[in-house]
Protein backbone atom coordinates (compact mmCIF):
# COMPACT_ATOMS: atom_id res chain seq x y z
CA UNK A 1 0.00 0.00 0.00
CA UNK A 2 1.48 3.66 -0.64
CA UNK A 3 0.96 6.37 1.50
CA UNK A 4 -0.49 9.35 0.36
CA UNK A 5 0.92 12.89 1.16
CA UNK A 6 -1.87 13.42 4.41
CA UNK A 7 -0.84 10.02 5.74
CA UNK A 8 3.58 10.48 5.36
CA UNK A 9 2.37 14.50 7.07
CA UNK A 10 0.87 12.47 9.99
CA UNK A 11 3.63 10.25 10.47
CA UNK A 12 6.20 13.30 10.28
CA UNK A 13 3.77 15.40 12.50
CA UNK A 14 3.44 12.94 15.24
CA UNK A 15 6.40 10.26 14.51
CA UNK A 16 6.48 6.83 16.41
CA UNK A 17 9.07 6.89 18.99
CA UNK A 18 9.90 3.71 18.77
CA UNK A 19 10.57 3.80 15.03
CA UNK A 20 9.38 6.54 13.30
CA UNK A 21 9.38 8.06 10.02
CA UNK A 22 11.89 11.15 9.86
CA UNK A 23 12.59 13.48 6.80
CA UNK A 24 15.13 16.19 8.20
CA UNK A 25 15.14 19.22 7.39
CA UNK A 26 10.75 18.22 7.36
CA UNK A 27 8.63 19.37 4.86
CA UNK A 28 5.98 21.98 5.35
CA UNK A 29 3.35 19.12 6.89
CA UNK A 30 0.64 21.64 6.07
CA UNK A 31 1.38 22.14 2.47
CA UNK A 32 1.78 18.22 1.74
CA UNK A 33 -1.67 17.27 4.19
CA UNK A 34 -3.10 19.33 1.16
CA UNK A 35 -1.29 17.97 -1.38
CA UNK A 36 -3.34 15.14 -2.33
CA UNK A 37 -0.68 13.18 -3.91
CA UNK A 38 0.96 9.87 -3.06
CA UNK A 39 5.06 11.51 -2.70
CA UNK A 40 6.81 14.13 -1.10
CA UNK A 41 8.97 16.01 -3.01
CA UNK A 42 12.94 16.04 -2.03
CA UNK A 43 15.49 18.77 -2.35
CA UNK A 44 18.70 18.99 -4.50
CA UNK A 45 22.13 18.72 -2.02
CA UNK A 46 25.23 20.72 -2.04
CA UNK A 47 27.52 17.79 -2.98
CA UNK A 48 28.22 16.44 -6.79
CA UNK A 49 30.49 13.64 -8.01
CA UNK A 50 31.61 13.77 -11.76
CA UNK A 51 33.26 11.04 -13.12
CA UNK A 52 36.91 11.71 -14.77
CA UNK A 53 36.98 10.60 -18.60
CA UNK A 54 40.83 10.70 -18.62
CA UNK A 55 41.63 8.40 -15.52
CA UNK A 56 40.71 5.19 -16.51
CA UNK A 57 40.56 3.35 -19.95
CA UNK A 58 37.32 1.34 -18.94
CA UNK A 59 35.13 0.19 -15.66
CA UNK A 60 36.27 -2.45 -13.99
CA UNK A 61 33.56 -5.31 -13.69
CA UNK A 62 33.64 -8.73 -13.56
CA UNK A 63 36.84 -10.40 -14.62
CA UNK A 64 39.21 -7.98 -13.34
CA UNK A 65 41.32 -8.53 -10.39
CA UNK A 66 41.10 -5.33 -8.47
CA UNK A 67 38.04 -3.38 -8.29
CA UNK A 68 37.46 0.20 -9.09
CA UNK A 69 38.29 3.08 -6.83
CA UNK A 70 35.82 5.64 -6.72
CA UNK A 71 38.48 8.38 -5.85
CA UNK A 72 40.17 7.34 -8.86
CA UNK A 73 37.20 7.12 -10.69
CA UNK A 74 35.22 10.73 -9.75
CA UNK A 75 36.08 13.91 -8.36
CA UNK A 76 33.42 15.91 -5.73
CA UNK A 77 32.01 19.06 -6.24
CA UNK A 78 30.88 20.91 -3.04
CA UNK A 79 28.57 23.72 -4.63
CA UNK A 80 27.41 26.50 -2.02
CA UNK A 81 23.33 27.61 -2.01
CA UNK A 82 23.01 30.08 -4.51
CA UNK A 83 25.38 28.85 -6.60
CA UNK A 84 25.20 26.59 -9.51
CA UNK A 85 26.31 23.20 -10.87
CA UNK A 86 26.02 23.18 -14.84
CA UNK A 87 25.10 19.54 -16.32
CA UNK A 88 26.29 19.92 -19.76
CA UNK A 89 24.24 17.55 -22.55
CA UNK A 90 24.68 13.88 -22.39
CA UNK A 91 26.92 14.19 -19.33
CA UNK A 92 26.08 11.88 -16.07
CA UNK A 93 26.99 13.03 -12.32
CA UNK A 94 25.79 11.69 -9.00
CA UNK A 95 24.06 14.20 -6.90
CA UNK A 96 22.99 13.87 -3.12
CA UNK A 97 19.36 14.60 -1.82
CA UNK A 98 19.11 17.94 0.72
CA UNK A 99 17.25 15.65 2.96
CA UNK A 100 18.55 13.15 5.54
CA UNK A 101 15.88 10.11 5.64
CA UNK A 102 14.95 7.66 8.31
CA UNK A 103 12.82 4.51 7.56
CA UNK A 104 10.55 2.44 9.85
CA UNK A 105 11.23 -1.08 9.22
CA UNK A 106 7.67 -1.74 8.14
CA UNK A 107 8.11 0.70 4.78
CA UNK A 108 9.73 0.98 2.27
CA UNK A 109 10.23 3.53 -0.65
CA UNK A 110 11.70 4.21 -4.16
CA UNK A 111 12.22 7.64 -5.83
CA UNK A 112 11.48 8.69 -9.59
CA UNK A 113 12.47 12.07 -11.30
CA UNK A 114 9.49 14.90 -11.00
CA UNK A 115 8.11 15.56 -14.08
CA UNK A 116 8.68 18.84 -14.68
CA UNK A 117 12.50 18.24 -14.96
CA UNK A 118 11.79 15.22 -16.91
CA UNK A 119 10.32 16.97 -19.62
CA UNK A 120 13.29 19.39 -20.12
CA UNK A 121 16.04 16.39 -20.41
CA UNK A 122 16.93 15.87 -16.68
CA UNK A 123 16.34 12.54 -16.16
CA UNK A 124 16.96 10.63 -12.69
CA UNK A 125 18.09 7.28 -14.14
CA UNK A 126 18.13 5.96 -10.69
CA UNK A 127 18.28 2.62 -8.32
CA UNK A 128 17.20 4.18 -5.97
CA UNK A 129 15.33 2.02 -3.52
CA UNK A 130 15.05 2.79 -0.22
CA UNK A 131 15.38 -0.34 1.90
CA UNK A 132 13.16 -0.79 5.82
CA UNK A 133 15.43 0.66 8.55
CA UNK A 134 17.38 2.90 6.05
CA UNK A 135 19.08 6.19 7.37
CA UNK A 136 20.84 8.98 5.31
CA UNK A 137 20.73 11.06 1.87
CA UNK A 138 19.80 9.22 -1.03
CA UNK A 139 22.21 9.45 -3.81
CA UNK A 140 20.85 10.37 -7.34
CA UNK A 141 21.63 9.70 -10.24
CA UNK A 142 21.31 12.84 -12.84
CA UNK A 143 21.45 12.17 -16.83
CA UNK A 144 20.96 15.42 -18.98
CA UNK A 145 19.25 13.64 -21.68
CA UNK A 146 18.47 17.23 -23.70
CA UNK A 147 20.45 19.70 -25.92
CA UNK A 148 20.85 22.55 -23.34
CA UNK A 149 23.03 22.75 -20.68
CA UNK A 150 20.70 22.48 -17.45
CA UNK A 151 21.55 24.96 -14.24
CA UNK A 152 21.15 23.28 -10.77
CA UNK A 153 21.46 24.79 -7.73
CA UNK A 154 21.18 23.23 -4.35
CA UNK A 155 17.65 23.45 -2.74
CA UNK A 156 15.71 23.13 -5.44
CA UNK A 157 12.77 20.49 -5.55
CA UNK A 158 14.60 17.82 -7.38
CA UNK A 159 12.78 14.52 -7.05
CA UNK A 160 9.93 12.45 -5.59
CA UNK A 161 9.82 10.01 -3.10
CA UNK A 162 7.48 7.54 -2.45
CA UNK A 163 6.68 5.38 0.50
CA UNK A 164 4.63 2.25 0.91
CA UNK A 165 4.25 -0.55 3.90
CA UNK A 166 6.20 -4.13 3.56
CA UNK A 167 4.96 -7.05 5.15
CA UNK A 168 7.83 -8.92 6.90
CA UNK A 169 7.96 -12.14 9.41
CA UNK A 170 11.01 -10.47 10.99
CA UNK A 171 13.36 -7.36 12.03
CA UNK A 172 15.86 -7.06 9.66
CA UNK A 173 16.59 -3.44 8.16
CA UNK A 174 19.15 -2.46 5.19
CA UNK A 175 23.00 -2.59 6.22
CA UNK A 176 24.14 -1.69 2.61
CA UNK A 177 27.52 0.66 2.68
CA UNK A 178 24.98 3.11 1.67
CA UNK A 179 23.30 3.43 4.84
CA UNK A 180 24.36 6.97 6.55
CA UNK A 181 25.70 8.51 3.65
CA UNK A 182 26.10 12.24 3.24
CA UNK A 183 28.00 12.24 -0.49
CA UNK A 184 27.13 10.97 -3.37
CA UNK A 185 29.01 7.24 -3.99
CA UNK A 186 29.94 5.14 -6.39
CA UNK A 187 29.35 1.81 -4.62
CA UNK A 188 31.40 -1.62 -5.36
CA UNK A 189 30.79 -3.86 -8.67
CA UNK A 190 32.33 -7.10 -9.54
CA UNK A 191 31.11 -10.60 -9.05
CA UNK A 192 29.57 -11.91 -5.81
CA UNK A 193 29.87 -15.80 -5.08
CA UNK A 194 27.15 -17.33 -6.95
CA UNK A 195 28.77 -15.07 -10.21
CA UNK A 196 32.35 -17.13 -8.86
CA UNK A 197 30.95 -20.19 -8.67
CA UNK A 198 29.35 -19.99 -12.21
CA UNK A 199 32.64 -18.86 -14.07
CA UNK A 200 34.60 -21.89 -12.17
CA UNK A 201 32.16 -23.93 -14.31
CA UNK A 202 33.61 -22.70 -17.24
Amino acid sequence: MILKSDRMAAMLGSPDQTDPLVITPCPNLEELRKKGSASVDLRLGSWFAEMRKSRASHLKMVGDTEGDDARFLSKMHFIRFGDIFVLHPHQFILGITLEWIRFPRTYAGYVTSRSSWGRRGLVIATAVGVHPGFSGCLTLELTNLGELPIKLSPGLAICQLFIHQVSSDTDAVDRSAFVGQRKPVLGDVGPDSFAEKLRQTI
